[in-house]
């Protein structure tokens, strides 16, 4: 049963009405990538001044559109902490985007000298961890992925905060298609989508809201029009809904850099599923920093022209398409004066 501490961030989370349409600036990589390539530089040109900029201008122009934001602490926390509304929910990163890529699997670890203490002391309403996984990398590697993620539920729950556990399968590298990047991976197969999300569902790990990526390469997605290409891939996405019904943990998407078009046909298929609302970055800001940036006018009217409409039309497509979610405060133990501080 979730207590009230992490059922009222959930509900910082989400919408009034109950969608959580969620925008994600925690990116490292990708938006070191993006303000290169928009600079003409090398990726290690890219200053932290620059990582600045840029997340101020996305959390300036979209910040008022979402529900809540996802920030990092080495960027966009001192970035962007304090325009950041009061109406807008706080996620915060705990794990260092420099993972370990060993030849039987991905190692994931917590940026140095921050915490989920930190991270309530600080006011955020969730914790968020990235965890790449895939079901067939050595016992060894998947032993520490399942530490490292129970740790943090431990963590999350002695300070009554949300845990928003973030899976990704990734390529080994022996594969053709190897790559560090964060891009979909090109040869993942759903069943190691839905095995992940099976293994994290248990209540062992204290996830509190999965946020997935879609089974199947989301370029790849046939349209909804009953075919049987259609009812076989609704199968996927409907194994994971049932995983999480059954767990009873709400879960949104990840856009992982889907067009705005792909992104729309993965939630469509994923809200049929039982999903309930996104949180997505690239799919929303990437285009304004990557063609514009640094020049600050023309990356805010890009966002405000493009950006925002993006991220407002899949707010609509969420209202439209998916349930809202709903946390049941339970006080019914409450029969006199001081109960309740008794037994919290």
């Amino acid at each position: 049963m979730s207590t009230i501490g992490k059922i009222r961030g959930l509900t910082r989370l989400a919408s009034e009405d109950g969608y959580f349409t969620m925008v994600a600036l925690d990116q490292r990589p990708p938006l070191i990538g993006a303000i290169a390539k928009a600079k003409s530089i090398a990726p290690e040109a890219v200053t932290f001044s620059d990582m600045l900029a840029a997340k101020r201008l996305l959390v300036k122009s979209l910040a008022g559109d979402a529900s809540s934001m996802l920030f990092d602490p080495n960027f966009a926390i001192p970035a962007a902490i304090d325009i950041l509304p009061a109406k807008t929910g706080l996620i915060v990163t705990l794990e260092e985007h420099r993972f370990e890529d060993t030849p039987e699997g991905r190692k994931s670890r917590s940026i140095d000298n921050w915490s989920v203490e930190k991270i309530r002391r600080l006011g955020g309403d969730a914790v968020k961890v990235l965890a790449w996984y895939r079901p067939d990398a050595s016992k060894e590697v998947l032993a520490h992925q399942q530490a490292y993620v129970r740790a943090v539920g431990a963590e999350c729950r002695r300070y009554d905060i949300p845990y928003v556990l973030e899976l990704l399968v990734y390529p080994f590298p022996d594969s053709a298609k190897h790559t560090t990047d964060y891009v979909e991976s090109p040869d993942k197969k759903a069943e190691l989508v839905i095995e992940s999300v099976r293994e994290f569902a248990k209540p062992e790990y204290g996830v509190d809201l999965f946020k997935l990526e879609t089974p199947l390469p989301a370029a790849s997605l046939p349209e909804m029009d009953g075919s049987e290409a259609h009812r076989k891939a609704a199968k996927e996405f409907e194994a994971i809904g049932k995983i999480c019904a059954d767990a009873g943990v709400p879960w949104v998407l990840l856009s992982g850099g889907a067009t705005p078009a792909q992104f729309e046909r993965v939630l469509s298929y994923s809200y049929a599923a039982g999903a309930q609302g996104f949180l997505a970055g690239r799919t929303i800001w990437l285009d304004a920093i990557q063609s514009h940036f640094p020049d600050e006018a023309a990356v805010l009217a890009e966002l405000d022209d493009d950006g925002r409409a993006r991220l407002r039309a899949l707010s609509d497509l969420t209202r439209q398409k998916a349930k809202p979610w709903k946390g049941a405060f339970e006080t019914s133990h409450c029969e006199r004066e001081g109960a309740f501080a008794a037994n919290y």
